[in-house]
């Protein structure tokens, strides 16, 4: 970068991400001044390469993805300019790369946060329908202005002041098999019931549960997701979502690959999601426990 206010420290965080990380790293040098990895006590040798590649490499006990970006927030030096938040398994295109820099030298000081263009791959095959890309989301922003909900699932970053769009994308590409994607959106299930209990029992009053601070596109849909989604009947919605996403959203020229990611994702896990829900609510009153008793008893979450 051309200017010492427009550095960019990039974090990663990590988990047994050794497949990923070099290309993560890679990507993120395109922008990136300094590159800080939060690994979770990895058993694999993340952490090595990602020292090797030249980030720095700090430790801490993960509860939530949440939670571990505001703590290595706090790790940064006051002086660090911008923020950029990267996971382990996301490329940053070179469109992508060539928009921050130009993005940050024409900022005025009122501009604090960059939403990027998200796209998924499914199988190593990017999704182009179902409604689903561009997914915005706000991942550039500048140092002090901005944080991570305190959210256990769909964690957003918010910000104080003015938001513009970057051009190019965002590529999330796992490497990693379909069985570990499933076994992955297995627990993303179980997080995101945890956020829905809350706001049903408040179990974390003093949690930053406030959804009218995001912005955008992240926050008509998280809108669209309590107000409409959420009031359906069970069932029945994950499968009016699904076909939303194949039929009106013709996320069936998708190919197989993607018709397979708006099935699992659009029906199986919005679907999982509503009976993980219904398994804790029936034993928190047939059993007449708190919910915190019935999240760590059938999910298997602790906090």
């Amino acid at each position: 970068m051309d200017y010492e206010d427009n550095k960019i420290t990039v974090i990663i965080l990590t988990h047994n991400e050794s497949m990923h990380i070099l290309r993560a790293i890679k990507s993120a040098k395109q922008i990136a001044n300094e590159i800080v990895v939060v690994d979770s006590f990895s058993t694999d040798d993340t952490a090595q390469l990602a020292e090797g590649a030249g980030a720095t490499v700090i430790y801490h006990k993960f509860e939530n993805q949440a939670k571990q970006f505001n703590w290595a927030l706090e790790q940064l030096p006051e002086c660090t300019n911008w923020v950029f938040r990267l996971d382990a398994d996301e490329i940053i295109s070179d469109d992508l790369s060539k928009s921050v820099q130009i993005a940050l030298v024409n900022s005025n000081a009122n501009l604090v946060g960059f939403n990027v263009n998200r796209r998924i791959a499914f199988l190593r095959r990017p999704i182009k329908f179902g409604g689903i890309f561009p997914i915005q989301s706000l991942r550039l922003f500048k140092f002090g202005f901005g944080r991570c909900e305190d959210r256990w699932m769909d964690e957003h970053i918010v910000v104080e002041g003015e938001v513009a769009e970057l051009s190019g994308e965002l590529l999330d590409d796992s490497l990693k098999s379909l069985s570990e994607w499933v076994d992955k959106h297995n627990r993303y299930a179980s997080r995101e019931v945890v956020d829905i209990l809350n706001k049903r029992y408040s179990i974390f009053p003093s949690g930053n549960q406030s959804f009218s601070d995001v912005q955008g596109q992240a926050g008509t849909k998280r809108w669209i997701k309590n107000n409409l989604y959420e009031k359906a009947p069970i069932g029945v919605r994950a499968l009016a979502y699904v076909i939303y996403r194949l039929v009106f959203r013709l996320g069936f020229l998708d190919g197989i690959q993607g018709c397979a990611f708006h099935v699992l994702q659009g029906f199986w896990y919005r679907f999982l999601i509503d009976m993980k829900l219904y398994e804790v609510e029936q034993y928190i009153k047939s059993e007449n426990v708190e919910p915190e008793r019935a999240i760590r008893h059938l999910l298997g979450l602790k906090f």
